[in-house]
Formats: C-alpha cells, structure tokens, sequence
C-alpha cells in the first residue's frame, strides 16, 4: 500500500468516526427535543383541560339538588346536554359556550356521573362507541371505534346541600362526578408533523455533517500528512548529502588499491581527499544529531548566564582568518556593557558561528561582514550582515528548511552542509529568542537575533559594587 492509499484511507476513516459521533450526538439532541416539546404539548393540553374542567364544575356545583330525580334538574341546569336513555336533538352545546375563544367545540366533550357511577348526561359530540361504564381513573386515554385517540379528565362534583346528620368532616359529600375530553386527533397530527420534520432535518443535519467531516478530516490530515512530504524530502536530501561524499571516498578508496606500485607517492594525496570527505561525512551527521537533540528538547541541565561579549569577540578572532582568506572584511562592534542571557554557552556558541559562516560563504571577494551586539530596553540585539548575493523575496521563508540552498553551486564547493539555518532557528526556538531576517537580492542579507537579558554589568558598575561591599 503506498502513501497516498495510505492517508486517503486514515482520512475516510476518520471522516466516518466524526460523522459517527455527530450521529449519536444529533441523535440524542434530536430525541430530546422531540420528547421535550411532546412533553410541554402534553401538559399544556392537560392545563388547558383542567381549567375547562374547572369552569364547568364552579357553574354546574352551586346548582346541583341534594336528592331526587337527578335527570329532571339535569334538563332543567343543562338543556343542552343528552339524557341517558332518551333522544338526543343535536344543538349548540354547553362545551361551545365554556370553550369559545379557546378551543373548537368539536375539540371537546362532556359526561356526567352520578355517586354510583351511572351515565346521568353526556353532550352530542362525544366519540362514538364510548363505554358508558364509569372509571374512577383521573385521567384516562383511548382510541374510538374511528381510530381516534381520545385524553379524558375526571373531576368530583360536590353536594353544597349536606344532610343534618353529616358530620363536619364530610359537610360536601360528593354527589358525582364530571369527565371531560378532547380529541387527540390535532394532537397526534401535530406530533407527526414533528417526527417528520425532525426525520428530515436529522438527514439534512447528518449529510452536512458528513461533507463537513470529510472536509475537516482532510484539515486535520493535512499537516500530517506535510509532515511526512517533510520526512520523505529529508530522507531523500540526506542520502543525496551522504552518497555525494560517500562517492567520492569510495573512488578515492578504489583507485588508491588500483594503484600501481610506481604510483606509490600520490597516495597521501589521496588519503588527503578520502580524510576531507570523511571530515565532511562526520559534520554532517554531527549536524543531524544536533539538530535531533535540538527538536527533542530532552536536555535536563538548566539555562546558565551566558557572555555574549565573550562569545562575539571569541568568534570575531576565530573567522578572522577565514575572512582574510576570503579577502573580505570582518568588522565587529560590540557593546562595552557586559550583556548576560541565560541559555546554553555552546549552542548560543554555534547559533553565531553559523550566522557568521553563513555570511563568509555568500558573501563575494571585497565585500564585508559586520557582527554587531546592541542592547534594547531589555533584549540583546545580535546582528550579522554582509553585502553577499542576498537571498530573494521568496526564498526567506525556506532558508531556513533543512539542506536548502539559495545557491547549491557554491555552498557545495565551500563545503557546507546545508543545515546551518535550520540549526541556528532549532537553538533560535530553544531560547526563545526571535530570529528575522532582510535581505535584498545583490545587496546583502541582515540577520537579527534577539534575546532577553538575565542581567547587564559593566565594568564601572563592578567597580562601584565592590567599593559599596
């Protein structure tokens, strides 16, 4: 399986786990809405009921006779209601006159029950078929011989006439009870309405949710899958470094055993060659571990106080030759303060040394480098520049990329490994000092590297200190 096969499948199941989870969580959100406004439905149409209910049992209560024929005075209250056993003439109902402004008369229905549980009246528009058995239950929900649900309301009707031999606990005694319904036709309607529109909004939701997952899938791959065009490139740039020297070791090796023995004297130029390129091979591979010990960042010693007087100055006198070699001109101007940052002496050592080397290699016959050390507010400013080749617009961002070259030619011929930018921006993040770089093409480059102060002491200053102790 090849790397892109690879990536494309890392990246498809990633995009189905996201799509997934999304699922379950629009699943679980999706029930619970659902569940929530039925619920709130629910107990609106109930409140709704009760109050109907209440209505009703306040005006029918106060009139209701202690005793007798209960079907006469029910004729008499209600007209509009049907007697049980009688003929039933269809006409404006009593639930109209509770209900209108609230509910369609056809919505709900009314019954009437005496103590024993016998049907006494019942309005026209209750649903056909209904048991006429009573059931003490509150609240009660079936379904029509149409099919239609139906939620009904139970509530006791009191006596306000008590007998004289009641006692005071039982002064209302209940003389019936009143059970009102309603359709749950709109209701159930209502409730599929919201299944669907809810089915339909999961599979809208769930394939946004999917292009989304892809399209985030790829986001989320996407510097891994850079990072591993970054491992490849490496790879493939650290054997070309390797085989270039390796090449030639290997033919300097092979034509010194074919030598004749009348060749014998040019053997140490040869051992001269096979050395510098062995010396070559080990700098590289001394760069590569640097620059692993650099990224791991495991090293348990703590920052230290660091000179960077002593280190410019160190190094000034250290590539002197080499500029001279060059015929350029190295130019220093460092501060006369002491300027201390904590770090590490050596690698802040080797950050200069390459920036200088840096600057000596791609810097032409005649021209100059000055290394300054300033300090600002509380930063330490240490700055290289040359009037070298320069480095194009957009070549500053990549100079710093491992075995890249503004000018491969002549960085292979002075003996470079292509390295040394990566390893000045490794020590560079380790400090955390900010390097930057300006540079224009044909006119030089301006390297800048700043540093916060642990402390800064001159010598005056030492002077008064010790004369204070």
């Amino acid at each position: 399986m090849n790397s892109h096969q690879l990536f494309r499948r890392s990246r498809i199941r990633l995009a189905f786990w996201y799509a997934g989870v999304m699922a379950v969580i629009l699943s679980l959100s999706g029930v619970s809405l659902y569940r929530s406004l039925i619920q709130s439905n629910w107990e609106a149409m109930e409140r709704e009921m009760e109050s109907i209910a209440g209505t009703l049992h306040d005006s029918l209560e106060p009139m209701l006779p202690p005793s007798g024929e209960a079907t006469t005075v029910l004729k008499r209250i209600l007209p509009e209601l049907c007697v049980a056993g009688e003929s039933c003439n269809i006409s404006p109902t009593l639930i109209e006159r509770h209900t209108i402004g609230i509910s369609d008369r056809n919505t709900y229905y009314i019954r009437l029950f005496n103590q024993q549980g016998k049907l006494l009246a019942f309005s026209p528009s209750q649903p056909l078929g209904i048991s006429r058995t009573f059931h003490p239950e509150p609240w009660q929900t079936f379904q029509s011989l149409q099919g239609i649900r139906y939620h009904q309301f139970t509530i006791i009707l009191h006596n306000h006439h008590p007998s004289k031999s009641s006692s005071f606990h039982h002064s209302h005694p209940s003389w019936g009870y009143l059970q009102i319904g309603r359709t749950l036709e709109a209701f159930d309607g209502e409730v599929q309405r919201m299944r669907w529109i809810l089915g339909m909004g999961f599979s809208i939701a769930l394939g946004l949710v999917m292009i989304s997952s892809w399209w985030l899938s790829g986001l989320a791959m996407q510097p891994i899958y850079q990072s591993y065009q970054q491992q490849q490139q490496f790879t493939a740039n650290a054997a070309h470094e390797l085989r270039s020297p390796l090449a030639s070791l290997l033919a300097t090796v092979e034509a010194m055993l074919r030598l004749p023995p009348a060749h014998q004297s040019e053997i140490p130029i040869m051992l001269q060659t096979v050395e510098r390129q062995g010396r070559r091979l080990s700098h590289l591979i001394s760069d590569l571990l640097l620059l692993t010990s650099l990224e791991q960042n495991s090293s348990p010693i703590p920052f230290k106080p660091c000179c960077l007087n002593d280190i410019i100055n160190d190094l000034t006198e250290e590539f002197l030759e080499l500029a001279i070699g060059g015929e350029l001109h190295l130019i220093s101007h460092v501060t006369d303060a002491q300027i201390y940052v904590l770090g590490y002496e050596s690698q802040l050592y080797r950050l200069v040394s390459n920036l200088i080397a840096n600057a000596i290699h791609y810097t032409p016959i005649g021209g100059q480098v000055v290394l300054e050390l300033t300090r600002r507010d509380r930063l330490a400013v240490i700055t290289v520049k040359d009037t070298g080749i320069g480095i194009a617009l957009e070549e500053q961002t990549r100079i710093f990329e491992r075995f890249y070259r503004v000018d491969s030619d002549r960085s292979r011929q002075t003996g470079g490994t292509g390295l040394g930018l990566a390893i000045v921006q490794a020590i560079a993040q380790k400090h955390q000092a900010n390097l930057s770089v300006e540079s224009q093409l044909g006119y030089g480059s301006i390297f800048r590297v700043e540093l916060a102060i642990s402390s800064v002491i001159n010598e005056g200053e030492k002077a008064d200190i010790l004369t204070l102790l």
